[in-house]
């Protein structure tokens, strides 16, 4: 099943180019930014043992459903985060925001989310009783559950998470960026959903986005993107990528890295 999940949801890799003219990875500093997690805190407790706590940690959104410990991975990012020794930077991912529209409107948006992984975070909060049709007052029970299991503050913290995070031309998202519009007239629904053109057209603008919601056989890069989610609630696989001037090295569970120079 999984096998055929991942072909489902895999797209084009962006691959590195030999003859690429983008303009270079510029970033004011270094920094990491890890891809989809869906639930692994296994996988997401081992890639953190492979990064150097002096360089801030941008994480891509997606931290709940399909795996098996979405509840984990929340608590543990909500430490982080609060952690001032170091920065760390959470972006909202559209199963956040899917968690976030069913507990404030589960009759109307539950399906959506309860078919696309929700259950497993249910369970994950030892809510029980709750199905793939669950829906009318049965969902709003539900919801009521999950927010009493999840308590305020990490509902609070979801609630206000950024959805992009610029370090000089690098900036990081969800799932996309419009090439044809700016930076600042993003439209919230393709930076968390992404649109089906992504790395069709490259941005004029020399931006690089780092982004994940699109699962990729590999990390790579092309003409402005930077793909990090390798699918770890599939594969196993979650990626890291350490990004500074010039140089993008991807780091993934299991020990294995790849570099990349791109100056020119």
């Amino acid at each position: 099943m999984f096998s055929e999940l991942f072909k489902r949801l895999a797209g084009g890799t962006p691959q590195t180019s030999s003859e690429d003219p983008y303009p270079p990875i510029a970033p004011d500093h270094r920094f990491y930014a890890v891809g989809d997690i869906h639930g692994r805190l296994d996988l997401l407790e081992e890639l953190l043992t492979q990064l150097d706590p002096d360089y801030p940690l941008v994480f891509v959104g997606d931290y709940i459903d399909r795996g098996e410990n979405s509840a984990g991975v929340l608590r543990r990012l909500r430490t982080l985060a609060r952690d001032e020794r170091r920065q760390v930077i959470c972006l909202l991912g559209n199963h956040e925001e899917m968690l976030l529209r069913f507990v404030d409107d589960p009759k109307r948006v539950g399906r959506l989310w309860l078919q696309n992984g929700g259950l497993q975070t249910f369970a994950s909060f030892g809510v029980t009783d709750v199905t793939e049709v669950t829906s009318g007052d049965g969902a709003v029970a539900a919801a009521e559950s999950l927010s009493a299991a999840m308590g305020e503050d990490l509902l609070d913290w979801l609630r206000t998470r950024p959805l992009t995070w610029q370090c000089g031309n690098v900036i990081v998202a969800h799932a996309a960026m419009d090439p044809t519009v700016s930076v600042a007239e993003q439209d919230r629904r393709v930076l968390l959903w992404g649109r089906t053109a992504l790395g069709e057209h490259r941005r004029q603008d020399g931006f690089w986005l780092v982004h994940g919601h699109t699962i990729v056989p590999e990390p790579g890069l092309q003409d402005g993107l930077i793909s990090i989610d390798t699918g770890a609630f599939v594969t196993g696989q979650l990626t890291a990528a350490e990004i500074s001037r010039g140089r993008v090295r991807f780091i993934t569970t299991g020990g294995s890295s790849t570099e990349y120079h791109k100056n020119n």
